[in-house]
């Protein structure tokens, strides 16, 4: 699953990094922990990694792809009336047992994910559990509320600071794109809205695939095998990943269809920072992280590290027919900068999503335009700006993104008024062939039927 999932606090450059070592594995795999040379550390070095979210594509029909700071005063918050209560700080209910969830974890491990954390919220209070390790060879659960790479959900936070950016007069999202961007020689017909919604046609630089089955690369991304590892530590400049896209030719007409591009949100970024003067990681701080009191949730951006608590994250390739498998807990997420750069927790990921869909975070109109969607190809799920709305028939619909990357993914739903929720992280070992996405496809589909579709959810 390659392309999304991070969390770093410190420059790469001020960290040390323990020799290469390796141990042999319950798995049998020699898990190796490499040394970083002072270059791959720079900042400014050249080369990143593509993050995946787990959905169809909407081309191939398929082949699965995974579609899933720095202070300053944030802005005040939206009124919240009657809304529900989405304080990050609100306790565990002990007494609320989910054996039917917790039994859904411990099958969605033996399905071969080596890890997975979740965290509901419904009628019957908030519950968290766990299943899993942490690490190949330990006996450690997956911490609950840990940090991790959340991949593409990362497009939802920054659809939120752009939103924000609205409100503020500073963008316009039926403005175009190159207004604000003159110097990537934009297509015209190319609005901000196209971009947040996937509807701009641009080039997709982790890579596109199409109906025929071909594929044209971009950069090396988690599907390149040796590729992507080697250079997992180099940096990306968003403004090469933008130029390399647009260097391509567009999938289709602006406006006239729907395809999923990391592209159109590395081009947000490059705007959010055009029309503020600042970095994309000070404005999602002052924008979103600030004002919703984000503790666990930062965007690195390009610092390789992951605060503690954390599970570990796997990467499995061939070199000299050899298969090996490395520990990419630590990797540069520049390759799919504000595609899929961000972590966070659990937590943060409940309270980020539930302030959105209650309007704690915007406006009331900007609410409406990010969740009024666009047909897509993916069955019951329409595109709104920054997030899917997915319906589940009589059981009403669902606010969501799903994010992976490299050996980590997080998951976030909510129902419209917040009431319910589910956000989950999960580590494993991914590879070129996308060996697990059948697992997390299923895994996901079994979660939210448990926890959203009362049809099928057993009494508590």
């Amino acid at each position: 699953m390659s392309d999304y999932f991070s969390d770093v606090f410190a420059p790469a450059s001020e960290r040390r990094r323990p020799p290469r070592r390796s141990s042999r594995t319950a798995l049998g795999h020699a898990i190796e922990r490499p040394s970083i040379s002072g270059s791959q550390q720079s900042a400014h070095a050249t080369s990143e990694d593509s993050m995946i979210e787990l959905e169809v594509d909407p081309r191939s029909g398929c082949r699965l792809v995974f579609v899933g700071a720095i202070g300053c005063h944030g802005p005040e918050l939206q009124g919240t009336g009657n809304m529900p209560s989405t304080n990050q700080n609100e306790p565990i209910a002990a007494d609320v047992q989910r054996p039917e969830l917790q039994a859904i974890l411990d099958e969605i491990v033996a399905s071969g994910i080596i890890g997975i954390t979740m965290r509901v919220r419904d009628e019957h209070g908030v519950w968290a559990g766990s299943a899993g390790v942490s690490e190949i060879g330990q006996e450690a659960k997956p911490p609950i509320d840990g940090h991790v790479r959340i991949g593409s959900n990362t497009k939802t936070f920054t659809a939120a600071a752009a939103l924000q950016l609205v409100g503020e007069g500073k963008i316009d999202l039926d403005t175009a794109a190159a207004h604000y961007l003159p110097e990537f020689g934009i297509d015209p017909r190319v609005t901000v809205r196209m971009l947040l919604q996937h509807t701009s046609g641009i080039f997709n630089f982790t890579g596109e695939y199409y109906p025929d089955g071909t594929m044209v690369a971009g950069i090396p991304a988690t599907t390149a095998g040796k590729e992507w590892a080697d250079n997992r530590f180099t940096s990306y400049p968003a403004e090469d990943l933008a130029r390399l896209a647009l260097s391509k030719p567009a999938r289709f007409e602006p406006g006239t269809d729907w395809s999923y591009s990391n592209t159109n949100y590395v081009i947000v970024r490059l705007l959010i920072e055009k029309v503020t003067g600042r970095s994309v990681a000070e404005e999602m701080h002052r924008l979103v992280i600030q004002p919703l009191g984000l503790t666990g949730t930062a965007q690195p951006t390009s610092e390789t590290d992951i605060a503690e608590p954390h599970a570990h994250a796997y990467y499995r390739y061939e070199e000299d027919g050899t298969e090996r498998t490395i520990d990419v807990t630590e990797h540069n997420p520049s390759w799919i900068s504000s595609g899929g750069d961000m972590i966070s927790t659990s937590q943060d990921l409940e309270t980020f999503l539930r302030s959105l869909v209650t309007g704690r975070l915007l406006p009331a109109k900007l609410t409406k335009e990010m969740l009024t969607t666009h047909a897509t190809p993916i069955p019951g799920m329409g595109y709104g700006l920054g997030v899917f709305v997915q319906d589940l028939g009589e059981d009403g619909t669902v606010i969501t993104h799903n994010g992976g990357a490299a050996g980590h993914a997080a998951l976030m739903y909510s129902t419209p008024d917040g009431r319910q929720s589910l956000t989950a992280t999960l580590n494993y070992v991914d590879d070129p062939a996308l060996t697990m996405a059948l697992a997390y496809q299923q895994a996901t589909q079994r979660l939210v039927d448990a926890v959203f579709r009362t049809t099928t959810r057993p009494a508590a």
